[in-house]
């Protein structure tokens, strides 16, 4: 399906054998053709040969006319590919009547850990929360539909010092009522009002950290008082999830304290394979190539002075877990970038210890902030941090306005539902559609835009392509032919065939403003097919192939933004 690596396959060929050894193409779009190849620019001076004569040579040796209406020699040395009408209605032809719409499962399936969200235990999600949430569900539904056997990881902060307070402030409040508080969702209450009897109070205090030590010795009184305020916690995230719209579900949990059997193991093994060195009272690890300003050697501290175990140690157990005993072997880790040296660390450690070998392998899927229109951190309007429920249901409602304001023939129920997928899909699209790695600023007004590289704007182009069929009552019918005579079908036939290229680069790279890019793309293209060529006014086999270039459209549309966890509204 992938014209690039069809005229690749066909060009290489006729490079390796003038150039006596393999030579890349390097071919790409052209504004001149369709394509070019330049490759013989860089193989003259190898060769000592004018590049002219290298691409006559090749273009009189590669096999092209099933593929090229033209393949001409240009400039330097360039070779200019147009891609012939027939060959390229052939390739559309074929997603037409492809399911996966040219998109193959994974050649060698594997078992992919996804650890993403990792809320804390009685504290409530936070905007800081969202790109975590959101990429890493990303990753998961691409990877979980090219075939990957995919485990979602969602990392509970639910273990540690903190949770001597917590659990004490419960018993002081009552079960009954602790469990209402805490199931009216908030939770930022409830975590403060404990810590200020904390600061306040020497016997909260002292009651606390013995609460902590019998929390870790394992007394049943204290583990079910526990187990409440992580129960209650869990249902709070779940509705978090299910109004963000995301694969997470209650079997996704794992929190800190599901790994506290198996820290003194991996210590043990640490100190076995002679991995372990003392620092100030510390047992430590010290990664090769971890180094400090100060020109030292890092340590990664595995077990405290006190004989605790920092998130080292349970980070290290979750990969020794995830690859022998899962049998995974690709680890996401959607994780802000300032966590990059702590994961670089973790897993120079796990592959000293022979737990991150190939063909496992870890990477840290890093990520920017969410800014406010000022340039510096989304804060709320008390200069706190601004709450995910509260900004999922901002867009929501903004989202609903536009959306009965635009279509007042949509009903009640129908508006708010066009109003989630658009607010929600708005948020998600403006988070996947940046650069992952850098800060992006939340901008109401932009991102919920129908102009524009935005959800809004591609889901409008879905329901326009669903409309077409509403009003044709009629089925595209995928085996009729395609023909290209307009210079807007062609380039949306292009575009539509680039679908599979792009999420095979994405799925490695997971780079996901690339698909965007790509939707992006195809709306546009789309846009310009819809204003120049008729498609229920026109006859014949010109209709039936129109009305299959729009079929395919929204396939990809729809398609692609389920893979972004983003929703398509048949009406906007």
């Amino acid at each position: 399906m992938d014209l690039e690596k069809l005229l690749t396959d066909r060009l290489a060929p006729a490079f390796a054998t003038v150039a006596g050894e393999p030579v890349e193409p390097v071919v790409r779009r052209s504004q001149r053709a369709d394509f070019q190849s330049d490759a013989a620019l860089a193989l003259a001076r190898r060769l000592g040969r004018p590049p002219r004569a290298i691409a006559t040579e090749v273009l009189q040796l590669a096999e092209l006319a099933d593929l090229c209406s033209a393949a001409e020699l240009s400039g330097p040395g360039f070779l200019n590919l147009t891609v012939a009408d027939d060959a390229l209605a052939g390739l559309v032809s074929a997603l037409a009547t492809d399911p996966r719409l040219g998109v193959p499962l994974a050649a060698a399936p594997e078992t992919v850990v996804v650890d993403y969200s990792a809320p804390n235990v009685a504290k409530e999600m936070h905007v800081g929360h969202l790109r975590s949430t959101v990429i890493g569900d990303a990753a998961a539904r691409l990877l979980e539909w090219l075939g990957h056997r995919v485990l979602r990881a969602n990392h509970l902060g639910d273990w540690g010092t903190p949770f001597g307070m917590l659990i004490e402030h419960l018993a002081d409040l009552g079960e009954a009522e602790a469990a209402q508080e805490l199931s009216m969702g908030d939770l930022d209450s409830f975590y403060k009002a404990a810590r200020v009897k904390f600061d306040a109070d020497e016997a909260f205090r002292e009651r606390s950290r013995l609460r902590v030590v019998a929390l870790q010795g394992g007394d049943p009184a204290t583990l079910r008082l526990w187990r409440l305020l992580v129960e209650q916690s869990e249902r709070y995230f779940l509705t978090v999830y299910d109004l963000l719209d995301v694969t997470l579900t209650e079997r996704d949990f794992h929190g800190e304290s599901s790994y506290n059997d198996l820290l003194a193991p991996v210590v043990e093994d640490l100190d076995r394979l002679g991995l372990l060195r003392e620092s100030d009272g510390a047992a430590c690890v010290f990664p090769p190539g971890s180094m400090g300003r100060d020109g030292k050697p890092l340590p990664l501290i595995v077990r405290k002075s006190d004989g605790g175990y920092g998130y080292p140690a349970t980070d290290l157990a979750a990969i020794r877990q995830r690859t022998g005993t899962l049998g995974a072997t690709r680890l996401l880790y959607v994780v802000g970038l300032p966590q990059r040296r702590h994961f670089e660390m973790v897993y120079a450690a796990a592959a000293q210890a022979g737990w991150l070998v190939p063909p496992a392998r870890a990477e840290h899927v890093g990520f920017g902030s969410i800014l406010g229109p000022d340039g510096r951190m989304l804060r709320s309007r008390a200069g706190g941090s601004v709450k995910l429920v509260g900004l999922l249901e901002e867009a929501i409602a903004r989202a609903t306005a536009l959306a009965r304001e635009r279509n007042p023939e949509l009903g009640e129920a129908e508006a708010a539902e066009v109003g989630r997928a658009v607010g929600i899909g708005a948020l998600k699209y403006a988070d996947l559609s940046s650069d992952r790695h850098k800060d992006y600023v939340l901008d109401w007004e932009r991102i919920l835009s129908l102009d524009g590289n935005t959800a809004p704007y591609l889901q409008y182009a879905y329901s326009r392509v669903r409309s077409i069929f509403r009003r044709a009552g009629v089925a595209a019918r995928p085996e009729a032919g395609i023909l290209l005579a307009e210079s807007a079908e062609r380039a949306l036939a292009f575009e539509l065939i680039g679908f599979g290229r792009v999420v095979d680069e994405v799925a490695e790279n997971l780079e996901f403003h690339h698909l965007t890019g790509y939707l992006y793309r195809l709306a546009a293209a789309f846009s310009a097919f819809y204003e120049r060529c008729p498609v229920l006014r026109a006859d014949g086999p010109v209709r039936e192939s129109r009305l299959v270039l729009s079929d395919v459209t929204a396939r990809v549309l729809r398609q692609g933004l389920y893979l972004l966890g983003i929703r398509t509204p048949e009406r906007m």
